[in-house]
């Protein structure tokens, strides 16, 4: 996903179609939410609200349901992804950083 903000990452779909969508139930939505898998936004009203990045997260953790991994590993799998993201986002910002100095580039 990175920094680009797209329409994948746009919090617009309702629980109903996320349903359609993924084949998934809306308890086994909401449990998903639950154990922290999964972070959608609340309309005013209170209604759930996922984009499409979410969908596919959702395909993806239905998947390693499926296949016999408990949601506590998905958790701490996921959790390990985001560490290492945010490493490379480091890693990358300090190389650019050590180019622009190199050429002598400033950021204003």
């Amino acid at each position: 996903m990175g920094n680009d903000f797209s329409y994948k990452d746009k919090k617009v779909i309702t629980i109903g179609i996320v349903r359609e969508l993924t084949g998934l139930s809306e308890r086994q939505i909401r449990y998903y939410e639950e154990r922290k898998l999964i972070f959608p936004e609340r309309s005013p009203g209170g209604s759930r609200k996922y984009s499409f990045s979410d969908v596919e997260l959702l395909m993806e953790i239905a998947n390693k349901i499926e296949d016999g991994i408990q949601t506590h590993e998905i958790r701490k799998q996921m959790l390990k992804e985001q560490k290492k993201q945010s490493q490379d986002e480091i890693r990358r910002k300090m190389i650019q950083g050590q180019l622009n100095a190199q050429f002598g580039i400033r950021k204003n």
